[in-house]
């Protein structure tokens, strides 16, 4: 009788209340020309072929960094391949970097120390501002704005500028607090990056946050807390020089190649 009078008391208080705060209602999966799917058409395309080509993370990610849940999708196969290639695959070849040099120096996750390196100081403000644009945006529902902002970190902040510019640090053949230092800062937005994504990509974050955490039997980041932005962290004046010269270089680059000249 227990369990019976227990059922009965929930159903009252969900009787007595709303069963639910909020709702993310989706919008419909148009062709890439704009039209409804339909199998009169012949454009609709098979989800699970899709997700056993690209894997469901990929197909997830393509289609909430594309439109919020709520407003109808342009589907483009060539989208999903885009993404698995550019955003998983860019931030697996970060991760099998980190892996590869990390483990050839037998390097182990220590406590902080602190941060001196201009580099690292740079990233780890711009990590910390991408965990509280990320829990503002899971918090009001947008996982669009979500993914997008963690996606031109992955690309644009951590791979393409700070993995680049600490290569040598990387590199060097003894392991001193330099090198020590760089491995743990790009151990920190890996382990960062891995909690960020996984309510959109549940299966490669649960991927990498396992390779990050070998010693631990049974650690999941499901399980795991959600990172918490420390503000003091973040340094604005030294974002807006760094996205400066980034800009720089960028439109260095375009000349160079406008004017066929080599980058090396």
């Amino acid at each position: 009788r227990g369990w019976f009078y227990t059922l009965h008391a929930i159903g009252s208080m969900v009787m007595n209340s709303p069963a639910y705060k909020n709702v993310v209602s989706n919008g419909l999966v148009l062709d890439k020309e704009g039209r409804k799917m339909s199998k009169r058409l012949g454009n609709a395309v098979d989800p699970f072929k899709t997700m056993d080509t690209f894997g469901a993370d990929a197909l997830r990610w393509y289609m909430v960094s594309n439109a919020q849940p709520w407003d109808n999708l342009r589907f483009d196969i060539e989208g999903i391949a885009e993404v698995q290639r550019k955003f998983f695959g860019t931030l697996h070849n970060t991760y099998n970097f980190f892996a590869l040099y990390a483990n050839i120096d037998g390097f182990r996750p220590k406590s902080k120390k602190e941060v001196t390196n201009e580099l690292d100081r740079w990233i780890l403000s711009e990590l910390n501002s991408l965990i509280n644009e990320v829990d503002v945006a899971y918090s009001d529902y947008e996982p669009t704005r979500a993914a997008r902002a963690i996606q031109h970190f992955t690309l644009e902040n951590l791979s393409n500028w700070y993995v680049r510019l600490s290569r040598r640090r990387f590199w060097k053949e003894d392991a001193g607090d330099d090198k020590t230092a760089a491995f743990s800062t790009l151990y920190e937005c890996l382990e960062s990056l891995s909690i960020l994504i996984a309510p959109i990509a549940p299966f490669y974050a649960e991927q990498l946050f396992r390779d990050l955490h070998p010693e631990s039997a049974g650690a999941s980041v499901h399980m795991a807390d959600f990172p918490k932005a420390q503000l003091n962290v973040v340094d604005e004046e030294l974002q807006w020089r760094m996205r400066r010269a980034q800009k720089i270089t960028s439109l260095t680059l375009g000349l160079r190649k406008k004017e066929r000249i080599r980058v090396r």
